[in-house]
């Protein structure tokens, strides 16, 4: 029963630090430090059991050891006073006893051992709950978004030192706008979007959220008011209904298969055996790229927050189904702050406004018909797709 209990928790710890991206996007540290809790308190009690049953049976082995002693020494002792027991024996029967008795004492030390294995669950705890590098300001506040505007103010950032992202960058971003963001691998697209969940503070400057320097804010509830559908979407070891949901816990049955059936989940979801109470498999492995997919997407409709961030969303969707999902996003899009980060050109079409990004700066600003008329450096990106992606970098 112990050792179950033990393997459970490894379980769910892997599961929870494999998915780390998603408990951070949803701002989910407490539940899931409340959801662990409870196969921490399972395996607590059954480990104390195991310690108790192991001591008894420590305390009983110490007392049949003794026994053993005292009834080989009597029975030696009495042997040897009516002479058929002799000297060799005495010593041979002795040094077996005794060589025994180690054996039973150095068993019942691995025993006791093992049971205080169960230790290391704490330790394994507390990778979840440490205290990380970016932490909430002393005096934080609840952040409130009644509109969206985005603005970067001189901004400056680096991974490594002396080696910097963005210099000064000075970027607005209207409430309701649309904006794609361009650029080859390793211009700053994503390094933009981190910065606006917060995944890393900024060297210098500030980034504001309708006014609010989102370091002077919560990082659950600046991670509230946005929900991102990454390219590469993972889920739990749980089931689909559990995964959706987690977009918003408070969700009913009705609001999650609403929100399943316009990402059109519903489509895979009716075919299961179990239907909405299917395990996905750790990571979702038992679904395809593009069920995944849209399980994300579907997280993202069921928690409606006032900023919307698509990292290429629909990739992995076939063109049939992309077409269908592209037409409830434009829905969903409406009245959102929405930032796409566009490996694909063509799924640019509906935005009002394109960011070019090159070596860390905003090269080129405007919506796309302008942009591809000033011939600058986004013709220089449409020119070179293939297949409708963008190459990894310029070509020579």
């Amino acid at each position: 029963m112990h050792a179950d209990s033990v393997s459970t928790m490894g379980g769910k710890i892997v599961d929870v630090l494999t998915n780390i991206l998603n408990v951070r996007l949803f701002a989910r540290a407490q539940f899931e430090t409340e959801y662990l809790a409870k196969f921490q308190q399972d395996e607590i009690v059954k480990a104390k059991k195991a310690m108790w049953v192991t001591e008894l049976t420590r305390i009983g082995l110490g007392i049949s050891g003794l026994m053993l002693i005292f009834g080989m020494i009597f029975t030696l002792l009495y042997g040897w006073i009516h002479q058929w027991v002799t000297l060799g024996d005495f010593t041979q029967v002795g040094m077996q006893t005794f060589w025994v008795l180690g054996w039973v004492w150095y068993v019942s030390y691995q025993i006791a051992l093992f049971a205080r294995e169960a230790g290391t669950i704490s330790d394994a705890l507390s990778l979840v709950r440490q205290s990380h590098d970016i932490v909430d300001a002393k005096n934080a506040i609840k952040l409130v978004v009644p509109s969206g505007q985005i603005r970067f103010e001189s901004v400056s950032f680096e991974y490594h030192k002396n080696r910097p992202v963005f210099s000064c960058l000075n970027v607005t971003i209207a409430a309701g706008q649309k904006v794609g963001l361009v650029g080859f691998s390793g211009s700053g697209k994503s390094t933009f979007v981190n910065l606006i969940l917060r995944f890393y503070d900024v060297k210098s400057g500030r980034i504001l959220i309708d006014g609010q320097d989102i370091a002077q804010v919560t990082q659950d509830s600046l991670r509230q008011q946005i929900a991102m559908i990454p390219q590469d979407p993972s889920l739990f070891h749980r089931s689909l209904l559990e995964n959706i949901r987690y977009g918003r816990l408070d969700a009913t049955d009705a609001e999650v298969m609403r929100a399943a059936k316009l990402a059109h989940c519903d489509e895979f979801i009716e075919k299961l055996d179990a239907g909405y109470d299917s395990l996905v498999g750790e990571r979702g492995i038992k679904l395809s790229g593009g069920q995944r997919q849209r399980i994300a997407i579907a997280r993202a409709i069921l928690k409606n927050a006032p900023i919307l961030i698509l990292d290429e969303a629909t990739s992995s969707l076939d063109s049939v189904t992309e077409k269908l999902i592209q037409e409830s996003l434009q829905q969903i899009m409406q009245d959102k702050t929405t930032i796409v980060i566009a490996h694909r050109l063509s799924t640019l079409a509906n935005m009002d406004r394109i960011l070019v990004f090159d070596k860390g700066k905003i090269v080129e600003d405007g919506a796309r018909v302008e942009l591809l008329q000033a011939n600058q450096h986004f013709t220089q990106l449409w020119n070179m797709q293939v297949d409708g992606f963008l190459p990894d970098t310029a070509s020579e």
